[in-house]
């Protein structure tokens, strides 16, 4: 079967990610409009899939392709997508691609097609050409209707329809209605949290660590996820207070059950005092990056951010199991008034990235050979997140301890 996945802002992480929660990934393409097309011979659960991916909007089945202009196949191809039930049918379309497309002439002929066969029925519009995950959840399209979308390849048109929509009402909410939160300090978005967990490659029968916890994001997705046991750890009380008081939200909210967790007083730079030698599986982290409000003196903080990351990673050396990895985030710095940065070598942004000691472990390009040629990473194989005008970005590291 072939599936399309509509990518978020950030690509080369999106793909990342499937890549580390698909294994049979055939004949993959990254196509110029943000979109990732794939052949599988595995039935992909759509719907549970993209409540556990970060960095996806939407999964959908691909039925065929055509000519981009050849409107009387596409048509065809598009009646045979649609499937009304009792009541009004609603459907809607989307058109991923650069070149002029007329989905107002095809939304016409759907709409009297179905007339003619008697089908009550409502065409699901946007000011956009694309409808947006909102919009197709607010409509109940994946459930009462259909979104057929098109995607540029060229001179052809992949011709599918949507199976799932991400959950940004689910993520808004655990994002913003959490009882504890602290803006000075920052909070990890459940969006990434998710995306660096996926790449840890933790299993739900396994422990995960967050050496600095925060306000528990990194534990509360773990267990959404599935997870019976996780460990958080941080050098601030207050952060330690936020982590349990979130987590118990969590754990009453979505009424999840046989629970292990543990929240410890205690710095990264001291874990292995408190955790036995390598009784951890994976550890997914974004330790402190330096401040993010008024000026910095970059040279003074790369200095100190990689003193305590080299001493954390000894001591995540110790207590992580053999082959286990570390997912991390290392500040990245830009010293230009425009702060933009991106993977590309070319890139002309100066940037200031931070080098800790990470001996005994191993830098994992989470991107497939196959499709490193047309996905800029940084110098040492790494991904950056973070958004234009942003100070500080974050540079995503995949450590695996040897």
């Amino acid at each position: 079967m072939k599936y399309f996945f509509i990518l978020g802002n950030h690509p080369h992480i999106s793909i990342a990610e499937i890549y580390s929660q698909i294994n049979n990934i055939i004949s993959p393409e990254l196509l110029n409009n943000g979109c990732f097309v794939f052949e599988t011979n595995d039935n992909i659960d759509a719907k549970n899939l993209i409540k556990k991916l970060g960095g996806t909007i939407k999964i959908g089945l691909i039925e065929d392709s055509t000519s981009l202009y050849n409107p009387e196949k596409i048509f065809k191809l598009t009646k045979s997508l649609l499937s009304p039930g009792e009541g009004k049918f609603k459907f809607g379309i989307s058109y991923y691609g650069n070149k002029k497309f007329n989905t107002k002439k095809l939304g016409m002929r759907i709409k009297s097609f179905l007339k003619d066969k008697k089908i009550s029925c409502r065409w699901v519009i946007s000011r956009e050409k694309t409808l947006s995950s909102v919009v197709v959840t607010q409509n109940k399209l994946c459930q009462k209707g259909i979104e057929i979308v098109l995607l540029e390849n060229g001179k052809n048109v992949l011709v599918g329809k949507t199976l799932a929509v991400q959950a940004f009402k689910e993520l808004s909410f655990r994002d913003y209605n959490r009882p504890a939160r602290d803006s000075k300090s920052g909070m990890l978005p459940p969006k990434l949290a998710q995306i660096m967990i996926n790449l840890s490659q933790v299993t739900k029968d396994e422990v995960l660590l967050d050496p600095f916890c925060g306000s528990g994001t990194v534990l509360m997705e773990n267990l959404l996820m599935g997870a019976k046991k996780v460990i958080g750890s941080d050098v601030s009380e207050k952060a330690v207070k936020d982590t349990t008081t979130n987590t118990d939200w969590i754990i009453n909210k979505f009424q999840l059950e046989n629970i292990d967790y543990s929240v410890n007083h205690k710095s990264a730079t001291e874990i292995s005092n408190l955790l036995e030698k390598e009784s951890i599986n994976a550890i997914v982290t974004e330790p402190y990056l330096g401040p993010q409000r008024g000026e910095q003196k970059v040279k003074e903080i790369k200095t100190e951010l990689e003193k305590l990351y080299s001493e954390s990673l000894s001591e995540f050396k110790k207590i992580l199991k053999k082959n286990g990895r570390v997912v991390i985030l290392w500040p990245v710095f830009t010293t230009n008034k425009e702060r933009k940065i991106t993977n590309s070598k070319s890139s002309k942004t100066e940037a200031v990235h931070i080098t800790p000691d990470y001996s005994g472990f191993k830098i994992v390009n989470p991107i497939p050979k196959k499709l490193q040629d047309k996905i800029d990473l940084t110098h040492r194989k790494t991904l950056i997140y973070g958004r234009e005008g942003q100070r500080v970005w974050r540079e995503i590291v995949i450590l695996e301890k040897e």
